[in-house]
């Protein structure tokens, strides 16, 4: 496999904006999907939310997008984010596609189904390793950081939001000492607290298939979706919904009072009011923080949950990184 390294200038800025915190490094149990050919890009664009072909232009092309797969009935099926290999556009198009590994086998049929006579070929890459970089709190020194960038197979900046840091992309076995001097393994239930904490919805059981809307998920906040493209799958209650203006329910970080065992929430439970009236469902957790699907309307409310006779406390709250208008 022909990969690209991608230097990263942005990455000095970037950590020196984060005041020297020492980064950490993430591996993510996420599979890549390889998607090569003179038509991926235009294959892909039929059926996911973004505008693919950015990653087949001309000129300061993106590394990355965040997209999500619609159903024909506009629930999302799969969150991806899409990473370009090819140097240019007189390379054969090569592009990564990031999934939950859950669901690699269903989204591989996914593809081959519409796949039809194009000019693709669809492939796992085991051979790779996904991590998430994301800047600590504790003084330490990156000064060293981009120098070794290069030995990367692809560094960049998470399309979803500057609160998510970075994404990397190496061999599998690769040396992270030597990638990224000065950054340490963390644990991975760390990232996903820190996803909780920020709001990001990321694969299954926080977008589940045939459930979740996209515009209620947050996908535009994401940079997730072009309105401006022609048509995918599941289209058509996406943009009624965005012209209308109006989305009652969103996805929200919500934190119970102190940690609560693992499972003791189960997926889906209903959110109340103090009042008894249903405010929402809670999607999925660890410890004392979670993300749930909530009504804006009652989003100030105490919060609570039943659990087996006992009533859990739990507050939700608005991400400081959404648009100022983000709440409607």
């Amino acid at each position: 496999m022909l990969v690209r390294a991608i230097t990263a200038p942005g990455l000095r800025r970037w950590c020196r904006g984060r005041r020297g915190a020492a980064a950490a490094c993430f591996p993510l149990g996420r599979a890549l999907l390889g998607v090569r050919g003179a038509e991926a890009a235009v294959f892909l664009q039929g059926l996911l939310t973004n505008d693919v072909t950015q990653l087949v232009a001309e000129g300061n092309a993106p590394s990355a997008l965040y997209a999500h797969a619609l159903n024909v009935q506009g629930r999302c099926l799969y969150d991806v984010i899409l990473y370009r290999l090819h140097r240019s556009t007189a390379e054969e198009p090569h592009i990564l596609l990031e999934c939950d590994s859950s669901v690699l086998d269903s989204i591989q049929k996914h593809l081959k189904l519409y796949k039809i006579r194009r000019k693709v070929s669809i492939s796992p890459c085991p051979d790779l390793s996904l991590w998430a970089l994301i800047p600590g709190e504790q003084p330490g020194d990156t000064s060293s950081l981009p120098k070794c960038a290069d030995q990367a197979l692809l560094i960049t900046p998470d399309p979803r939001t500057e609160v998510m840091g970075w994404r990397l992309i190496t061999k599998k076995g690769a040396n992270l000492a030597e990638i990224i001097p000065g950054s340490q393994v963390g644990d991975v239930q760390d990232y996903h607290r820190h996803r909780y904490k920020q709001g990001i919805p990321e694969g299954v059981k926080d977008l589940p298939p045939g459930v979740a809307l996209p515009l209620e998920s947050n996908l535009a906040f994401m940079n997730g979706i072009s309105f401006t493209k022609g048509c995918y799958i599941g289209q058509e209650l996406t943009a009624r919904t965005h012209h209308v203006g109006v989305i009652r329910k969103r996805l929200l970080p919500v934190r119970f009072p102190e940690p609560l065992p693992a499972g003791r929430v189960p997926e889906g439970s209903h959110i109340l009011t103090r009042s008894g009236k249903r405010a929402g469902k809670f999607r999925a957790g660890g410890g004392e923080l979670g993300i749930a699907l909530l009504r804006l309307a009652h989003i100030n409310e105490p919060l609570c949950i039943n659990l087996g006779g006992d009533t859990v406390e739990l507050s939700a709250s608005t991400p400081e990184w959404w648009p100022k208008a983000g709440v409607k």
